[in-house]
């Protein structure tokens, strides 16, 4: 996930020698597509979801003649949508999505020349975040989606196959999609406080990925703190907990929603008030 220097690009002014809101949004959204490592994250994010997806519904699909009937009956189609090994792959591309995006700027100094242009820091930090929520809620739903569809029509000719009607189905699908958003965002956050992309992708992984593992769920305080991470979130939407005979605290749906909710919001609030406040 390397990364390249954005190219510099001019915001353009209006007469009266202010930059338009809608110029930042263009001008961010050409920086953002100017940045090798987009490319290559988000194929990362469409190929790990879908990869994983065909592989266990195709493993399902195989071995089902040799399923027990317990195993049938507890098989549930929405786990091969969405395999919790293909989304590791997917949390830690869109993070560093959006650390790169700002600390790839920081380092090369050319927020320096961004600031020059646009005096209004936070105008230009409002404008990274409504182009990297837009990009990548567009890049999770079509992942999502085009991850359930194709795992639920491997299996469509076996009694083990779900619908979007189905209970739990849309959820997690819109759990997944917006699961590629929110890390995107919380690496923006992490990369406007750190402000070099490798140390800024490092740090994003470890929230992430990590944080998660130094928390347990059998306990009420720790699994309170591992539940208000996304990846518990994401867990709970897709139905992966409380698996059965689970003891611990899990999440509540409510709970998880919350915790989508609240991360982006703070990433948010995060990289507007340091691009505000500290210069660069």
């Amino acid at each position: 996930m390397s990364s390249r220097t954005p190219s510099s690009v001019t915001v353009a002014r209006p007469a009266g020698g202010r930059a338009r809101f809608t110029d930042l949004l263009a001008a961010e959204w050409i920086k953002l597509w100017s940045l090798r490592s987009t490319y290559g994250s988000l194929a990362v994010i469409v190929v790990s979801a879908m990869l994983f997806s065909v592989r266990a519904a195709l493993a399902d699909r195989r071995n089902w003649p040799s399923y027990s009937a317990e195993h049938r009956a507890a098989l549930d189609p929405i786990y091969d949508a969405f395999p919790a090994e293909g989304w590791l792959f997917v949390m830690l591309a869109a993070g560093s999505v959006g650390a790169v995006m700002i600390a790839g700027e920081y380092a090369s100094g050319q927020i320096r020349t961004t600031f020059a242009a646009v005096p209004a820091r936070w105008a230009v930090a409002a404008a990274k975040v409504i182009v990297l929520a837009a990009v990548m809620t567009v890049v999770g739903t079509v992942t999502a989606g085009s991850a359930f569809w194709i795992s639920q029509a491997i299996l469509a000719d076996l009694p083990a196959g779900a619908s979007i009607a189905d209970p739990g189905a849309l959820r997690a699908v819109a759990g997944s999609a917006l699961l590629v958003p929110v890390c995107a965002l919380t690496g923006l956050g992490i990369g406007a406080l750190v402000r070099y992309s490798a140390p800024a992708i490092v740090t994003t992984t470890a929230v992430l990925l990590l944080l998660p593992l130094a928390f347990d769920m059998r306990h009420r305080w720790t699994a309170a703190l591992h539940n208000a991470l996304p990846w518990a979130a994401w867990e709970r939407l897709v139905g992966m907990v409380p698996f059965p005979n689970f003891e611990g605290y899990p999440p509540t749906v409510g709970g998880a929603w919350a915790v989508f909710a609240a991360w982006p919001v703070v990433a948010a609030l995060v990289t507007m008030a340091v691009v505000h406040h500290r210069e660069p």
